[in-house]
């Protein structure tokens, strides 16, 4: 076993890595406060029900800029240096979070405002997602490429474990303190992002950027393995995401308060960081396939028990688990599509793959948020675990030949 993981002794890719760390802390920051503060807003004059409703439309109003914008996105990342994508989308998220900063200093929150915030967000993300995907393998030669993927995790989870805690408990001190951490944060990693020196960029594209849009839907509907890989991620945790609640359950379930929200929603985190440390360390190379449906399936069942229970410390425990199991899902699909796509397509790959991830998670919270005004929340939640297992079952007869994968390449080693 290494003593340390080697893509981290590649100078570029350090400075990626530092970016993505600081910008997931602040970024989730801003996630945990906007939603208590929908919530807790609403709650004054709503009901739980209503106020959940609520608390789903901030996910739509992230989805909408996303869904619009991502796939032009993907085509600009084969066609622009994906280091000045990345800036300009960090130098906006600045923005948002020293406007909330203002607005929390005045005492002028507002749902309003927090919506307005949430939409822009939902712009910066279009843009520094696939710009991201595709910049990372950029950095590393491939054979360092699956090693460099759990790394990217261990920053993307660990930012996520420390951001909500952090964050709430800083707005327990005084609300405007997390976004002006969240805006120091972001300063951070455009500067991170400043010192990754220049990388060679795929050839440009010979057709027009509509068609390279067409080109890369069509490789993603062709390709099996990348379209299973895809869609399983985006049916089983749009259905089944339990997170989009975590401010009901503190609230009005568990009792917690924001105080108790912060390590609710690092919980998932954590458990997905301490999965992507091992995974770096020890990379899976058999039998990717059959783990990713195990994992999925779990992923559902961690998601009803965490729906039912009444108990703080075994939510936690659920949430952690449903973490870890999603953390093996993501890195099994980001490796095989990344391994699976040419470089010149790798943008538009991404952006695909970013628009589904999105929609599982921001539309996600968005059916849940419909789901519990119609049902109440403990029953959304356990549902939606319910329909995770199903859509498990279902993609592993709908997909052989991804539930028969045994490694991360094509056997023939084409892509």
């Amino acid at each position: 076993m290494p003593a340390f993981p080697a893509p981290l002794l590649i100078a570029n890719y350090r400075a990626f890595w530092a970016a993505r760390f600081m910008a997931t802390i602040a970024g989730s920051m801003l996630v945990i406060v906007i939603g208590w503060q929908v919530y807790d807003i609403a709650r004054q004059t709503m009901s739980p029900r209503d106020a959940a409703f609520l608390l789903g439309m901030v996910g739509l109003v992230q989805f909408l800029p996303l869904f619009g914008l991502t796939l032009v996105v993907g085509v600009i990342a084969d066609r622009v240096d994906r280091r000045y994508i990345a800036r300009a989308a960090i130098a906006l998220e600045i923005g948002c979070a020293g406007y909330l900063a203002a607005l929390s200093i005045a005492d002028a929150v507002t749902i309003p405002a927090l919506f307005v915030v949430a939409a822009l967000l939902g712009v910066g993300r279009a843009f520094i997602a696939p710009a991201l995907s595709a910049l990372a393998p950029n950095l590393v030669p491939r054979a360092l490429l699956p090693g460099a993927i759990a790394l990217n995790s261990i920053a993307f989870q660990s930012g996520a474990v420390a951001g909500p805690p952090l964050g709430a408990y800083l707005y327990a001190a005084n609300p405007a303190s997390p976004y002006i951490a969240a805006t120091a944060l972001f300063i951070g990693a455009f500067v991170a992002l400043l010192r990754i020196t220049k990388v060679p960029m795929p050839a440009p594209a010979r057709v027009s950027p509509w068609r390279s849009l067409i080109e890369g839907l069509g490789y993603v509907r062709n390709n099996r393995i990348v379209l299973g890989a895809i869609t399983l991620d985006l049916f089983a945790v749009l259905l089944g995401g339990a997170t989009a609640m975590l401010p009901v359950y503190a609230r009005d379930i568990l009792h917690v308060g924001v105080e108790g929200l912060g390590p609710l929603r690092a919980a998932p985190a954590l458990g997905a960081a301490l999965t992507a440390l091992a995974l770096a360390f020890r990379p899976l190379s058999r039998r990717v396939g059959p783990i990713m449906f195990l994992c999925v399936g779990l992923f559902g069942i961690a998601t009803i028990v965490f729906g039912l229970s009444t108990d703080v410390k075994l939510s936690m425990a659920a949430l952690g688990v449903l973490g870890a199991a999603d953390m093996i899902s993501v890195y099994i699909r980001s490796s095989l599509i990344q391994l699976h796509t040419p470089d010149e397509m790798r943008g538009r790959v991404s952006a695909v793959s970013g628009l589904f991830i999105s929609a599982s998670n921001e539309l996600g919270e968005f059916e849940s948020g419909v789901t519990a005004a119609w049902l109440g929340p403990v029953e959304a939640v356990v549902a939606g675990g319910v329909a995770a297992i199903g859509v498990t079952v279902l993609w592993a007869v709908k997909y052989p030949e991804l539930r028969r994968a045994d490694r991360f390449e094509a056997p023939d080693g084409s892509r």
